[in-house]
């Protein structure tokens, strides 16, 4: 677990920043990964990454599991977890989620 305080359930909006060469990126994944620290990096860039945590998100009725990339510019990008390519040359288009 991180020193950050995400061990919670997050039910308030996430605000995306998409559009003008941005889009956003939604990491869905299960309870056994919450405040797992996810990380992205722009395609042959390895060394270059970004991290949110995968979070509770309470959401009508229903619970979700996910990390959200709220402004990331348009393109592809490679997924990490724990270090490891989990997936590469995921397509971030221009003012739209992508979701994994």
């Amino acid at each position: 677990m991180s020193a950050e305080p995400v061990a919670r359930p997050h039910p308030e909006p996430v605000v995306l920043d998409i559009g003008g060469g941005f889009g956003a990126l939604v990491v869905h994944g299960d309870v056994a990964q919450l405040d797992t620290p996810i990380e992205i990096s722009p395609t042959g860039h390895d060394n270059e990454r970004q991290h949110q945590h995968i979070l509770e998100r309470p959401i009508n009725d229903q619970t979700f599991y996910a990390a959200v990339f709220a402004r990331v510019a348009a393109g592809t990008y490679t997924v990490w977890i724990h270090g490891q390519a989990k997936e590469r040359d995921v397509a971030v288009p221009d003012g739209a989620v992508a979701e994994i």
